[in-house]
């Protein structure tokens, strides 16, 4: 590759999160900051109370509900404060003091959500992987059925592991699915909540998508906040505050491109595309070796690492060079992570490829 500089070629952005949107949808989100719709006023400054921001809200439900065959048993909820957010939101309002919720551990976030749910009932961590550093999901237990819920981080961002398939439980699933919302099909009545931050495949940093079984809530004894009670953005149609309008607003036209392009099926064809092209690299390439269990390998996040450290910063630099950014791994696990989110498109793949490629006939 004869590069001088790496702003002479197109950027593929890898990021972790805040990641990759739709080229459409970033041009048309752009042109409605400046003026929405043509009302002289960017969509920065509506109102949220006006019809037309009420249409968006309307409209980003319906999607939602549409895409991931969501019934009316559940809420369709856009609020603030991330994931982190849900770890004791979801804790708050569906485990009693005397209750008792069961979690898997599969790494940082796993573990975050743990933290903050013991402020308020009891938590079996049932199963682990920290014994391998995250590297696979645990598999083989048994959920008590007067257990609350069982919790589940569905894809591990920072350790490139994700649940091929959900546990066969009978109780409620609650599950933080921020990294792999929208790319792959699901059955949502699995499932008793589901939370996602919006920055990998929805939109942007700043407001968070809940789903949550509307029978299920009212049912802890304590007294709840007014802004952590699920219900009162129910009643409220998640506009009981001033909700973070432009976020919304461009998940809204993300959920729109993924319609355009075939839905959420679409999505998961076009992501197991894009894995088997890394992972095929990484497994072949000599230089290189997957962080995760084959079995257990994420189709959003890519982790891999070298057989030699010392080559390791001249591969970030090559790949840099390339256009390719965002690809140095998470301290936890060292090495690369690739994030592959439904708008990477497989030529940003390949690009990361052919450098993997050209990096071993030079060093290997």
């Amino acid at each position: 590759m004869n590069l001088t500089s790496v702003d002479q070629i197109k950027k593929q952005n890898f990021c972790s999160g805040p990641a990759i949107l739709p080229a459409p949808v970033i041009a048309e989100a752009a042109a409605a900051a400046a003026d929405w719709n043509g009302s002289g006023l960017s969509i920065l400054e509506i109102s949220h109370r006006s019809k037309e921001f009420v249409a968006v809200m309307e409209e980003a439900e319906s999607l939602t509900r549409e895409l991931l065959q969501v019934s009316d048993d559940y809420a369709v909820l856009f609020l603030t404060g991330g994931a982190s957010s849900q770890f004791y939101m979801t804790a708050h309002n569906l485990l009693g003091e005397n209750d008792r919720a069961y979690y898997v551990n599969t790494g940082t976030w796993s573990t975050k959500a743990i933290k903050e749910a013991k402020l308020y009932g009891q938590v079996v961590e049932v199963a682990s992987s920290a014994d391998t550093n995250f590297s696979y999901i645990p598999k083989g237990y048994d959920i008590p059925a007067d257990a609350r819920y069982l919790h589940l981080t569905s894809n591990n961002t920072i350790f490139g592991t994700q649940y091929q398939q959900f546990p066969d439980v009978s109780v409620p699933i609650v599950s933080d699915m921020s990294s792999d919302i929208f790319s792959r099909p699901f059955d949502v009545n699995r499932f008793g909540l589901i939370y996602a931050g919006a920055q990998k495949n929805l939109g942007p940093a700043g407001v968070t998508l809940v789903l949550v079984r509307k029978d299920l809530l009212g049912k802890v004894n304590r007294d709840i906040p007014t802004m952590l009670n699920y219900e009162t953005h129910i009643k409220k149609g998640s506009a009981f505050n001033t909700p973070p309008v432009y976020p919304i607003f461009v998940s809204m036209l993300t959920m729109r491109w993924i319609k355009q392009h075939g839905g959420v099926a679409a999505m998961a064809e076009r992501n197991e595309a894009k894995a088997d092209l890394i992972y095929q690299e990484i497994d072949r390439n000599p230089l290189f070796v997957g962080a995760a269990a084959k079995e257990d390998r994420s189709r959003m996040n890519a982790t891999f690492v070298m057989h030699h450290t010392d080559l390791e910063g001249a591969f970030l630099e090559a790949a840099t060079n390339a256009g390719c950014v965002g690809i140095k791994g998470h301290r936890s696990v060292g090495g690369f992570r690739a994030s592959i989110y439904n708008a990477m498109p497989i030529e940003g793949v390949q690009t990361l490829v052919d450098v993997m490629q050209e990096f071993a006939r030079q060093h290997a």
